[in-house]
């Protein structure tokens, strides 16, 4: 009975340690970051000026952007819940880079790809299984650019930390956003899809 408590404290320790990845690279384990007063400004600003590949139902009027940094887990994860819903809703995700090694690169190699499901799928697959995802060349200057507004576009929405989601509800048109992983379940919750 022991040994069952114990692994569920550890699972419940775990889950809530894998909410996000932040630039001090060290979220608390009891803590989810704190959230960002996201308005519908917002919304269009990260639409207007963030620079992503799109992925999913790409004439779907509901456009869902997401900010995340290749090396983090937790965007990994979320990479994985959104798979289901790509029939129902456009998704923009948004390369950032906490850091100027491989996170970069790796954005950079993303935002090029001639496929970019098929090359993001096997980034977070190898990044989960923990072989540190994409083997990707140095970025050229357009595209350090390119990446380092997407990094400050964070910033200026007083956001810390990744995958940092905003989109609007299907059915109430507010802008929702959520800061960390979820599973497909939340994901079409928060999005209003039936």
């Amino acid at each position: 009975m022991k040994s069952a408590a114990l692994s569920l404290g550890l699972s419940a320790a775990l889950a809530l340690s894998l909410v996000a990845c932040s630039k001090q690279d060290a979220p608390t384990p009891d803590a989810a970051p704190a959230a960002a007063a996201i308005t519908a400004s917002s919304y269009d600003t990260v639409a207007a000026g963030g620079k992503g590949f799109t992925v999913g139902a790409l004439m779907s009027a509901q456009a869902v952007y997401v900010l995340f940094d290749p090396q983090c887990p937790h965007c990994g994860h979320l990479w994985q819940a959104s798979i289901p819903l790509h029939n129902k809703v456009k998704f923009v995700w948004i390369p950032i880079a906490f850091n100027q090694g491989k996170s970069l690169s790796q954005a950079a190699a993303l935002l090029t790809a001639a496929n970019p499901l098929e090359a993001m799928t096997a980034h977070e697959q190898s990044l989960l299984e923990g072989t540190g995802g994409m083997s990707a060349p140095s970025p050229s200057d357009e595209l350090v650019t390119t990446v380092k507004k997407n990094t400050d576009l964070l910033s200026r929405l007083g956001v810390d930390s990744v995958p940092f989601l905003v989109a609007k509800n299907r059915h109430t048109g507010e802008v929702v956003s959520h800061n960390g992983a979820m599973d497909t379940a939340a994901l079409a919750q928060l999005l209003g899809i039936d």
